[in-house]
C-alpha cells in the first residue's frame, strides 16, 4: 500500500513496474528514498513517460499533435486519464505548478518533424522544458518547498538533458533530430544534412560534443549548490542520481574519445557504485550556506516557472 493519500495503490504498482523497466538510473537512485516517496516518484515518472511516448510512439505527426492537445486538456482537468489524474492530485498535494506539465508537453512536441537547434539559448530552453521541469516536479516529490531550491533543480535537469543529447547523437539523427547547436557545428564546417546522414567528420562532431559536455558541467556544478535545500532523506538519492548520470558523459569521453556514433554509452554497475559513493560523500560534505545561484545560467529561461527570478 502507498503511504500517500492522493494515490491509488493499484496505479502506483503499475507506475513502479514501469519505472523499474524503463528508467535504470532513476531506479538505481530511487532505492535510497523512503518507500512512500518512491511511489510519488513513480507516478511523476509515469506522467513524464506518457508525455514523451505521446510524441515518440505516435504513428504519424497528425496523431502526435492530437495527443499533445489532449494532454494539455488533461493537465487542465478536462479528461480522465488515470496517470494524468494522479499527477494532478500530486501537483496539488505536493505544491508544484501544473504549468510545468504544459512546458513538458511543449518541449516534447518540439521534437515533431525535423529538429535543428540553432544556438545554446535554444538548447538550454529545450533542456528546461523536457528535463528542468522534471527537476522542479521532483522538488515536490522530495518534499522540498523552499523556492530558493528551484533554480538548482532546473540546472540539474538541464545538465542531465545535455548529457542525454551527447550520448544519443546517432539515434537522434536517425529520427531527423540534431540537438547539437547548429552554430557550433557550423564552426566545424558541419551541416545539418551531414549529421542526419552520418557523414559528418568525427573530429568535428567530437569537438562539439566536448563543448556541450563542458556546458553540462557548468550546470552540474551549479546544481550541486542546491543540495542543502534537500532534507537529509532526499539529499542522497538526488546526488547519487546526478553523479551516475554525469558518469555517462565522462564514460563517453573516456571510452569512445567523445564520439557517440561509436555506440550507446552505458555506465556499468561497478562504476555506478563508485559514483554512488562519490554522491554520498558530496551529500555529507559541508557547504551551508549554499552559493547564490548565478542568474546568467537562466538568461534563456526568463519568465519560465522555477527559473531564477533575478535574470535580467
Amino acid at each position: 500500500m502507498t503511504g500517500h493519500p492522493a494515490l491509488d495503490p493499484r496505479l502506483v504498482a503499475e507506475c513502479r513496474a514501469l519505472l523499474s523497466r524503463k528508467a535504470q538510473t532513476f531506479t538505481f537512485a530511487s532505492r535510497l528514498l523512503p518507500p512512500e516517496r518512491v511511489d510519488v516518484a513513480a507516478v511523476v515518472y509515469a506522467f513524464c513517460r506518457k508525455v514523451d511516448d505521446a510524441v515518440d510512439e505516435a504513428p504519424d505527426e497528425r496523431t502526435a499533435r492530437a495527443e499533445v492537445d489532449r494532454l494539455h486538456a488533461e493537465i487542465d482537468g478536462r479528461g480522465d486519464d488515470p496517470v494524468v489524474r494522479a499527477w494532478r492530485a500530486l501537483a496539488e498535494a505536493e505544491g508544484f505548478d501544473r504549468a510545468l506539465g504544459h512546458e513538458l508537453v511543449e518541449g516534447c512536441a518540439s521534437d515533431l518533424g525535423r529538429v535543428q537547434v540553432p544556438d545554446d539559448d535554444a538548447l538550454v530552453r529545450y533542456g528546461y522544458r523536457v528535463a528542468g521541469t522534471v527537476g522542479l516536479m521532483m522538488l515536490g516529490v522530495l518534499g522540498i518547498r523552499d523556492p530558493r531550491a528551484r533554480p538548482y533543480a532546473v540546472d540539474l535537469g538541464v545538465a542531465m538533458q545535455l548529457t542525454n543529447i551527447c550520448r544519443d547523437v546517432a539515434e537522434d539523427a536517425r529520427l531527423g533530430r540534431v540537438y547539437l547547436p547548429a552554430f557550433r557545428l557550423a564552426r566545424q564546417g558541419i551541416q545539418f544534412e551531414a549529421m542526419l546522414a552520418g557523414t559528418a567528420p568525427s573530429r568535428g562532431v567530437v569537438r562539439v560534443v566536448r563543448e556541450v559536455l563542458d556546458l553540462a558541467e557548468v550546470y552540474y556544478r551549479s546544481a550541486a549548490g542546491g543540495r542543502w535545500f534537500s532534507p537529509g532523506a532526499s539529499r542522497l538519492p538526488v546526488l547519487v542520481g546526478a553523479q551516475v548520470y554525469r558518469g555517462i558523459g565522462r564514460r563517453l569521453l573516456r571510452t569512445q574519445g567523445g564520439d557517440p556514433r561509436l555506440g550507446r554509452v552505458v555506465v556499468p554497475l561497478p562504476e555506478k557504485l563508485l559514483r554512488a559513493a562519490r554522491g554520498a560523500l558530496i551529500a555529507l560534505s559541508p557547504g551551508w550556506p549554499p552559493p547564490p545561484h548565478d542568474p546568467r545560467l537562466h538568461r534563456a529561461l526568463r519568465g519560465l516557472p522555477g527559473a531564477n527570478p533575478r535574470v535580467q
